[in-house]
């Protein structure tokens, strides 16, 4: 027997029995539109849980001088500074990363050291890491534990990105003609400009000021930022996208504590309330998805503003991931941060702090790209001059998977 969930999400009913098993016994729950639903008592109405640390490694093309234990030990070590608590006071270590990209099975053993996981409960997510910190704020919110250590990094500049994300196309009808994330990404591009209108010039001037916001972070490394003319020049990847266009691999590690209400109020400068959570995939092959949306996206976001209690979305600081400059506007669109085909609109005005960072078109640590974006949103409602921001108090984190960004996953912040 198979479950369908709207046609976004589709699985074997013992999965669900499974998952239902995970879920706290004083909560109920149904099936819905938006995938597994929890009522009554949810996990946002239970424990509050807040991010009350986090640090990155620079987000380099090419961390040639380093290995995947390097820059996750940089980070775990850094992540407790100032906060008074140590690898003692972590009751559980959620990490992601890629076998694939890896190039091993369980490949995470080999970093159990350098993530200070042993003798912890540890777990990996073969997922992006804003889904580890989905899982680790639910844990927490159930009352299982209190302090969470969530890790992903990525090393995609020893692998083929290619070949990783063509794996994962449907390998029957698909993968044998050559189908991939690139084609998909030129597909989707496609669309959009036909139906609002945006030209390649607006685009590449997107991606020369997302490079600009990044080399001015000083968290990826820049030499020099591409000009419009730069990306336009760029070589073709799929019509009408050009490489500039697509979100660049990276090489890095990002962590992030999490913890309960009392013990953030404890032990953070400012603690990043979590206050709503959604996650939802689309349908596996590309040809069967709606054209021209993003569903899973917008699925995802409604989920967590229902939680976090926003009739609408209210965020001052949004930062989301993409795969290239156009699902950029699509995900802002899907989100409702912007109506359809006025994504550029949004980013060309200050009415919202979008991608201050520069997003993921400079560096896509793929796997780790959507924690990266939940580090940044919290960074950003704690030290807003650094980013040029008032006072701002909400923010949406955003972070997907998949050929084509097939899966989506969406955070809500508030201090």
């Amino acid at each position: 027997m198979t479950l369908e969930w709207a046609g976004l999400i589709t699985g074997h009913d013992e999965a669900a029995s499974d998952l239902m098993g995970r879920i706290p016994r004083w909560t109920e729950w149904r099936l819905s539109a938006a995938g597994v639903e929890l009522v009554r008592k949810g996990i946002m109405s239970a424990n509050r849980v807040a991010v009350i640390s986090s640090t990155q490694t620079e987000l380099r093309g090419n961390w040639s001088g380093a290995q995947h234990i390097d820059l996750i030990a940089a980070v775990v070590t850094d992540v407790f500074k100032g906060t008074g608590l140590t690898l003692d006071d972590v009751d559980f270590v959620f990490d992601s990363g890629s076998d694939v990209l890896d190039g091993r099975s369980i490949s995470n053993c080999g970093f159990l050291g350098a993530m200070g996981a042993h003798h912890k409960e540890e777990s990996r997510i073969e997922e992006d890491g804003l889904w580890a910190a989905l899982y680790g704020v639910t844990k927490i919110a159930s009352g299982a534990a209190n302090v969470g250590l969530i890790i992903a990094y990525s090393k995609p500049s020893e692998s083929d990105t290619n070949a990783f994300y063509k794996s994962q196309v449907e390998p029957f009808y698909q993968r044998p003609v050559g189908f991939d994330h690139r084609a998909a990404s030129g597909i989707q591009a496609q669309r959009y400009i036909a139906e609002h209108g945006v030209t390649d010039r607006q685009l590449a001037g997107l991606v020369s000021k997302r490079w600009a916001s990044a080399a001015a972070g000083r968290r990826v490394p820049v030499d020099t930022v591409p000009s419009e003319a730069d990306v336009l020049g760029s070589a073709s990847v799929a019509r009408p996208l050009t490489q500039l266009m697509m979100s660049r691999p990276a090489d890095g590690a990002v962590a992030i504590l999490i913890a309960s209400e009392d013990i953030a109020r404890r032990t953070a400068r400012t603690p990043v309330w979590i206050t709503g959570m959604g996650m939802s995939g689309d349908r596996h092959s590309f040809a069967t998805r709606k054209a021209g949306t993003l569903e899973a996206c917008e699925a995802a976001a409604k989920s967590a503003f229902k939680r976090a209690g926003w009739s609408k979305p209210a965020a001052a600081v949004a930062e989301t991931s993409a795969s290239s400059a156009v699902t950029e506007l699509m995900v802002l669109e899907s989100i409702g941060l912007a109506k359809p085909g006025k994504g550029l609109d949004l980013t060309a005005d200050d009415r919202i702090a979008v991608n201050r960072s520069g997003g993921s078109l400079p560096a896509d640590p793929i796997m780790a790209t959507g924690l990266v974006r939940l580090a940044e949103a919290s960074r950003q409602l704690i030290y807003p001059a650094e980013y040029g921001l008032k006072s701002p108090t909400t923010a949406i984190a955003h972070g997907a998977g998949g050929v084509g960004m097939q899966t989506h996953c969406v955070f809500t912040l508030e201090v």
